[in-house]
């Protein structure tokens, strides 16, 4: 078993400890609409042999000993694929809203962690004879793109599958071995943990987050990832937004979708990426909303997750860039400049306070300090945004052909996160909301529209597709107008 199927990485461990203040879990979910229901017995037998190439799946979380370093995955010895399989129905009329509403609930819901900390929940019941899959995982089993990778575990290329060839017995054997972590090999790794830091860089490092005032004490000695990660905890600058001010627990789920193609191609011939016209949108729908609600804001700082996986990656390999983003009127093609150019910095910067450090010297604080530094952290960002690249061929879960596929990404104490995955020629978005942040969602979602439909305008005509149409959008524009006049 590789090493990181075995023990968690630093930043997973950070995960994992943060979840003592709820306002922090790090559970993501996608929502994928199926034209039928599927066969749920091939779905069990899917999962379970997806649960034998993907260790995680069937494992739970056993603690270090006292606390002491990271947790380790141990076999469940009674793993059941019907307790992490469900299948639930919506009652008349089947809508979406009904879906989305129910899909935050089950979100919500903490995991059993004496169990693998995952489920898969087919919801039937959708008008026109559709249903749902909604995977939900917690962020310490694997990343976003780490799920797309899983998902090629129990995903087929047509509808009538053909039989898959027998697993490896040594692989079967292993995941049926039950028995316990030796004692000492534990507490040798929470050893191991502790010392890969000098403890003379753990107190320093301790000592400034306590004490920011101490930051002009760094010696030139100190490397440039401890200056960096020193510089970004001791950030104190609140989020930008006069309107998202609150937080809560209460969510609300709204979705859109664009055209990947129009979006890359109005990328290309602005003069950047995917990503900058995906931000570009986010910071044009931003500033429209503060607009429309009589609050225009110059600025707000987003956040963005990068994924930094490579062939010898483990579960989780990403870091979080933060960044201001302009959300004052101005042209569109001068919004996506200013974006390209932030992004491009905020990548560089990611590197030198990166999650990974961040979380290598984490480990050193208690839980209690963690939690608050992490809330503190959470107060400097407006919203948050990811990109999960997904496929482009049609896909089928046991039988049933995938339609839309919404990302959910976790709010982290930020009043929105924004996540889009490809799939299809489509970008489906998923719009995860503080309800006590965001006053109107349903006017958030109608900006979001908006600002795709203006960023995609700017695609050449021989890069525009119609293969995979969006549903019509509600009239956004005058949706946006009438918040308008109200506010003044």
């Amino acid at each position: 078993m590789a090493e990181h199927d075995k023990r968690m990485s630093d930043t997973e461990s950070l995960m994992w400890r943060l979840e003592k203040d709820p306002y922090l879990a790090s559970t993501f979910a996608n929502i994928t609409i199926l034209d039928r229901a599927p066969d749920m017995d091939l779905l069990y037998a899917r999962m379970e042999r997806a649960a034998l190439l993907f260790p995680r799946l069937r494992r739970r979380v056993q603690p270090a000993p006292g606390n002491f370093g990271n947790p380790t995955w141990v076999d469940d010895p009674s793993f059941d694929i019907r307790y992490h399989v469900r299948n639930i129905s919506l009652a008349e009329p089947g809508d979406m809203r009904q879906l989305f509403d129910l899909v935050t609930l089950l979100i919500a819901d903490p995991f059993d962690r004496s169990r693998p900390l995952w489920h898969f929940i087919i919801i039937n019941g959708l008008r026109g004879g559709k249903s749902a899959l909604v995977q939900k995982m917690h962020h310490t089993v694997t990343d976003g793109q780490g799920g797309v990778e899983l998902s090629m575990h129990y995903l087929d290329l047509e509808r009538e599958p053909h039989m898959l060839p027998a697993l490896d017995p040594d692989l079967v054997n292993a995941a049926n071995d039950i028995s316990e972590p030796d004692a000492t090999e534990a507490l040798r790794g929470a050893m191991a943990d502790s010392l890969r830091m000098p403890l003379a860089l753990l107190r320093q490092v301790r000592d400034v987050v306590s004490d920011p005032s101490l930051i002009g004490t760094i010696g030139a000695s100190t490397t440039a990832t401890v200056k960096g990660l020193i510089a970004q905890l001791s950030e104190t600058d609140g989020a930008r937004s006069p309107l998202w001010t609150e937080r809560s627990l209460r969510r609300r789920l709204e979705t859109t979708r664009v055209s990947y193609h129009d979006m890359r191609g109005a990328a290309k011939a602005l003069g950047g990426t995917l990503n900058t016209s995906f931000v570009t949108a986010a910071a044009h729908a931003a500033g429209n909303y503060h607009r429309a609600l009589g609050a225009p804001v110059e600025s707000l700082r987003a956040s963005m997750a990068i994924s930094t996986r490579t062939d010898n990656s483990g579960a989780n390999a990403f870091t979080l860039a933060r960044m201001l983003v302009p959300t004052s009127e101005m042209p569109l093609p001068e919004r996506f400049n200013a974006i390209n150019e932030i992004l491009n910095a905020a990548r560089e910067g990611s590197s030198s306070g990166s999650l990974e450090a961040i979380a290598t010297f984490s480990a050193a604080l208690p839980t209690s300090v963690v939690t608050r530094l992490a809330r503190a952290q959470a107060e400097t960002v407006d919203f948050a945004t990811s990109n999960v690249r997904g496929a482009g061929v049609p896909l089928y879960v046991a039988g049933a052909k995938m339609l839309e596929n919404y990302p959910v990404g976790p709010l982290g104490g930020v009043a929105f996160n924004l996540t889009l995955m490809s799939y299809l020629g489509s970008l489906d978005v998923g719009i995860n909301i503080d309800e006590a942040a965001v006053e109107s969602p349903a006017l958030l979602r109608d900006c979001l529209d908006e600002a795709f439909r203006e960023v995609s305008s700017y695609a050449p005509v021989q890069e525009t597709h119609n293969d995979v149409p969006p549903p019509p959008p509600p009239a956004a524009t005058k949706t946006i107008r009438r918040w308008w006049k109200r506010s003044r």
